[in-house]
């Protein structure tokens, strides 16, 4: 499991709980709530190929380049592991992922937790769609990201964050999208601002949680509220967290509001 740099967490018996981290992080993006879970679930952390302690080796940039090949990587941990019955955390991108795996493989979870997540982030006018971004916005963004990886980490962080009363917050954010390769920062960065998992929803049987944050600069209310319409056993939850990263602004509200759902009898 050294491809994936894997944590196993908690007892050898309990109920698996996979955490799925998103774009420019790594699996320590969810310390801060790790301790709501593991005396209670057998919590499985990981970094995506190409980012944190995974094996730098692996990284293929036109494999990865994919969203398909992410959520292949979750099918195989699962595997590898012999994990039945798995409830799963997906934050921003990586929900897209979890929604692409549960859809290939359903009888393989229990439950969804959506975290801070989007099924497209660019606004599509044809159908009234509002995912927060123009495609002007995201062409601006990877542009800026292929000119000056620090630069752009150091803007774009406070973005994310948000709670710009813990710059603290941001500084952590910053540093953790300065230590993954460019390369890999910005072929992620495609697979995360242009992918699309709308037309996947309709075929998501399993249930789910979708977490969205409070004044988030990348996911707005909208993208809540489409994502609770368009699956089918889905709950809505708005957390009083601002920005994008509530494990990390919020971790106290998140992990409670993870261990309600995932807790609650099925």
């Amino acid at each position: 499991m050294a491809r994936n740099n894997v944590t196993v967490l908690g007892p050898k018996d309990a109920p698996a709980l996979v955490l799925a981290h998103g774009f420019g992080c790594d699996q320590g993006l969810y310390g801060r709530i790790l301790p709501f879970f593991v005396d209670k679930f057998r919590v499985i952390l990981f970094d995506h190929v190409g980012s944190g302690g995974s094996d730098q080796n692996a990284y293929d940039p036109v494999e990865y380049g994919s969203l398909d090949r992410y959520a292949s990587d979750i099918l195989e941990l699962c595997d590898a592991l012999d994990l039945r019955d798995v409830t799963i955390v997906g934050h921003s991108i990586a929900a897209m992922m979890v929604i692409a795996a549960a859809v290939r493989r359903p009888e393989l979870f229990k439950r969804l937790v959506l975290l801070a997540p989007s099924a497209s982030y660019i606004d599509d006018a044809a159908t009234g769609y509002v995912g927060g971004l123009s495609e002007d916005d995201v062409q601006d963004l990877l542009v800026s990201l292929d000119d000056n990886h620090l630069a752009w980490a150091a803007t774009i962080a406070p973005v994310v964050m948000g709670n710009a009363e813990a710059p603290e917050l941001s500084d952590e954010l910053e540093q953790s999208f300065c230590q993954v390769d460019p390369r890999v920062m910005r072929t992620f960065a495609r697979v995360t601002f242009l992918s699309d998992v709308r037309d996947l929803l309709p075929d998501v049987t399993v249930p789910s949680l979708i977490l969205q944050c409070s004044n988030d600069a990348l996911a707005p209310l909208a993208v809540g509220e489409y994502l609770h319409a368009h699956l089918s056993d889905s709950e809505l939850v708005l957390l009083g967290a601002s920005g994008h990263v509530p494990q990390v602004s919020a971790p106290t509200e998140t992990g409670e509001a993870i261990l309600r759902y995932i807790t609650a009898p099925s």
